[in-house]
């Protein structure tokens, strides 16, 4: 807990802004299980990166992983963010696709941390940003591992890390290769969906019902559908959007339908960045603003 509370003292401190409100307690779903919570704790930082993705994970076996990197302009934020945590090793690098609000501030980032693993999907980018990653990775001396459905990251008492989708490597839509990741701590489970849209995610076999959601492609209509959220049925639900976007993220469909499965509702273009901890029983929720 001694850690959690710095790394939300220094959020303040970087920030500069507004106060971190704590929200209710809610209990993880009810689930039969002999799981005993520790102090250490799962920490799930949703950063505020405008519109585009930059999600930081704080492990409770002392690992990190990073999925994503927002925008280019957004990388020297994203590793002051880090190394305000006091981190200088990434063990896990997840671009879940090509798309520059992605993998944008991804090569900045490699360059400035020790990086143990790399997980890209399948698909290619003929982009100067998609490019420049490559170059970067290459001259770290790193390789790069295939993210596809089945693929375990991380397989620990009590700690699991899946990649459930994209379970095909033929799309005709980039946003459709989103490397998607199920975490497991204890009795609490977390769905990151890059952008995967309606077609990757209807094509997932695993469990994915859940407690907190990562909902896909900044909060679009064409990535979650109720199928999909029948499925998930998420206690929480967070997304990564910039505020005033010319996209109109998130649609109001899906924002309506999300509330049909939960109240818990978090968006960074209102609360900033949102963070998500838990013992492996019950979560809470910290934002921004």
């Amino acid at each position: 807990m001694k850690k959690i509370f710095l790394s939300l003292l220094l959020l303040i401190l970087v920030s500069g802004c507004a106060n971190l409100n704590l929200e209710p307690s809610n209990a993880s779903k009810e689930r039969k299980s002999t799981f005993i919570p520790s102090s250490d704790e799962l920490v799930a930082h949703f950063i505020d990166v405008g519109q585009g993705d930059a999600n930081l994970i704080e492990l409770p076996n002392g690992e990190v992983m990073l999925i994503d990197a927002g925008i280019a302009s957004m990388g020297d934020d994203i590793i002051e963010y880090i190394e305000n945590l006091g981190y200088d090793t990434i063990d896990y690098v997840v671009s879940t696709h090509p798309h520059a609000d992605h993998i944008g501030g991804m090569a900045e980032v490699i360059e400035a941390f020790n990086i143990e693993t790399i997980y890209m999907p399948k698909a290619v980018s003929t982009s100067k940003t998609y490019e420049n990653l490559l170059e970067t990775i290459r001259d770290k001396g790193l390789s790069i591992k295939t993210g596809k459905a089945g693929v375990e990251v991380l397989d620990e008492d009590d700690l699991d890390i899946v990649i459930v989708a994209p379970n095909s490597d033929d799309y005709s839509n980039l946003n459709n290769y989103s490397i998607v990741l199920k975490i497991t701590y204890g009795d609490v489970f977390f769905l990151y969906t890059g952008d995967a849209e309606e077609e990757s995610l209807e094509e997932i076999t695993s469990d994915i019902d859940v407690d907190v959601l990562k909902v896909g492609h900044h909060g679009s209509d064409t990535s979650t559908n109720k199928s999909f959220l029948d499925k998930v049925s998420p206690n929480y639900a967070v997304i990564s959007v910039g505020k005033g976007n010319s996209y109109n993220h998130p649609a109001l469909s899906t924002i309506e339908l999300l509330q049909e499965y939960t109240s818990n509702i978090y968006r960074t273009d209102l609360n900033g960045t949102v963070i998500i901890s838990s013992d492996g029983i019950d979560i809470e929720v910290k934002t921004e603003r």
